[in-house]
């Protein structure tokens, strides 16, 4: 697959809304995905590692692939863990399946190519190449060469816990006009989470813990 974000801009430069961008989630890009996965994550409801999915890679990705693109591929729930904060609760965690992992994977690079031009250059959440050593830096240089009288720290509460789906919907189908992929948007939405053997639906929020969620939860600030 040639440079992606470099593609996918060049088509939003001809289209007000881009299209056909279900066909980059193909053969090559999973592959490429699943090389990049860590082979010590957790895995998720189906007990699949790298490992695992890898000894028969090509069979695999094939049956896959083959199953988007007759629908009946169906993201699996997320199993749900939890981390200390350090406030001393606890941050709940989705674990996607592995499949799953690597299917959001590449979603998650298509959008970040689509909405990353959408952000202004201060933005440093979640970019690739981006850290948050860059924007202490960015800040500092910024309070000590301007007057400022003012610093606002703020957030979405519970963002992860209540995106509201139709409304995130609503929101990508203003740059994107591919069926397909937003078809696929949502069944990872609703896909739901297993906690302790039982099921619970997700009618609203997207797990923390998936590739896209971070990306998801990052665009809703594009609605403020």
């Amino acid at each position: 697959m040639k440079n992606l974000k470099e593609e996918i801009q060049r088509v939003m430069k001809k289209h007000k809304r881009v299209q056909s961008v279900m066909h980059y989630v193909n053969f090559e890009s999973i592959c490429k995905e699943h090389a990049k996965q860590s082979g010590n994550k957790a895995s998720g409801i189906d007990n699949l590692t790298k490992i695992d999915y890898g000894s028969n890679l090509k069979e695999n990705v094939i049956n896959l692939t083959d199953r988007m693109k007759d629908f009946s591929y169906k993201p699996k729930p997320v199993r749900r863990t939890y981390i200390p904060k350090e406030n001393g609760k606890l941050r709940p965690l989705g674990i996607p399946s592995y499949e799953d992992k690597l299917v959001q994977g590449v979603m998650r690079k298509i959008l970040d190519a689509i909405y990353e031009p959408l952000f202004l250059d201060c933005s440093y959440g979640f970019w690739e190449g981006r850290n948050c050593h860059q924007a202490i830096f960015e800040i500092n240089r910024k309070v000590m060469m301007n007057k400022v009288n003012n610093v606002v720290d703020a957030e979405i509460k519970g963002v992860f816990d209540n995106i509201n789906h139709e409304w995130m919907i609503w929101f990508l189908e203003h740059e994107i006009q591919d069926k397909n992929f937003i078809r696929y948007i949502k069944r990872f939405l609703i896909a739901g989470i297993m906690e302790n053997a039982k099921f619970i639906e997700s009618d609203k929020g997207t797990p923390q813990g998936g590739l896209i969620s971070t990306v998801l939860a990052k665009y809703i600030y594009i609605m403020f």
